[in-house]
């Protein structure tokens, strides 16, 4: 395994802690626990169900950031490259952060580079066109390929882990994406196919629409990033295709300004609810997403009543 010297620092570290125990407390590090360091908050939160207690989890990305703008500090940087392991989304969705990834696996980190490795789909059309599409977590079916994926890594890669606990805890958690994915189905397939009709603030539900057999008419913004902007043109055209699909609703993510989809409802001839959506990032406790199972099932009751809006 990697890093022997900091495996010893850490057993050193261990032997304190238990020669003080009762006089003073220990943080992951100094308890023997290895540092698993994840980009952003919905692969935290994944990660953290597949880890439990067996490493301490850092994780980077605050709730309600964007993930295609956050970034490090220098103390977060070099946590990165002291982890015993990073995991992060990649296909560029973290821009401002991959660079200090792709510097840690140089310094022998393990990385896991979550999108590439669950069948990432393509962009077709719109400025990304080409692009491999990161926000494969609306599919709940290769969310639960993550955990799998996540769960071999931290068992293979990180000293210190109890390996059957981590199998038995990915196994489980798996589980109950599965189960996430099937109840989506069945609202999905209850809702009249000319009903099933998709405008977001930016093409971020592709995954989902391919899984459960929606179709995107359009995003406000063309394009798989919100640092991205329409033009008027990119407007006109979007409120056509509204019109012709007699689309009732547009989904904009809850963490975004929403300018934009209001001016295209005043600009449309149909009536247009816009609806906000868990999409790019979670939440604090008690904001409607803290965890990935809730911002999906939040997401999914959105989205049955905007689409069935009459």
């Amino acid at each position: 395994m990697r890093r022997t010297g900091k495996a010893a620092a850490l057993a050193v570290a261990a032997l304190c802690c238990a020669l003080l125990a009762g006089l003073v407390g220990c943080s992951s590090e100094e308890d023997g626990r290895p540092t698993v360091v994840v980009t952003t908050n919905i692969l935290g939160d994944l990660t953290r169900n597949v880890v439990g207690d067996e490493a301490e989890v850092r994780v980077l990305m605050k709730p309600n950031a964007d993930p295609h703008s956050f970034g490090v500090s220098a103390a977060e940087a070099a946590e990165i490259e002291d982890a015993d392991l990073v995991v992060y989304n990649g296909l560029g969705l973290e821009e401002n952060v991959l660079r200090h990834v792709e510097a840690a696996r140089e310094a022998g980190v393990p990385t896991l580079g979550v999108g590439s490795a669950v069948d990432p789909l393509t962009y077709a059309s719109d400025e990304s066109a080409g692009q491999k599409d990161p926000h494969f977590w609306t599919d709940p079916y290769r969310v639960k390929k993550a955990v799998g994926l996540i769960g071999d890594k931290v068992r293979k890669e990180v000293d210190g882990v109890d390996r059957k606990a981590v199998d038995g805890q990915a196994t489980a958690y798996g589980k109950k994406i599965e189960r996430l994915g099937d109840r989506m189905r069945e609202t999905f397939d209850a809702i009249p196919r000319n009903r099933r009709n998709l405008v977001t603030n930016h093409h971020v539900f592709g995954y989902l629409a391919e899984r459960f057999d929606l179709r995107v008419v359009g995003a406000v913004i063309p394009s798989g990033t919100t640092l991205a902007s329409p033009s008027a043109a990119d407007l006109k055209s979007l409120t056509r295709a509204i019109e012709k699909s007699r689309v009732k609703a547009v989904f904009v993510d809850s963490s975004q300004p929403d300018r934009l989809a209001r001016v295209l409802k005043r600009e449309s001839d149909v009536d247009v609810a816009v609806l906000p959506l868990f999409s790019e990032s979670l939440t604090e406790k008690g904001k409607g997403a803290a965890t990935y199972l809730q911002m999906m099932r939040s997401n999914t009751a959105t989205l049955e009543r905007g689409l069935t809006r009459s």
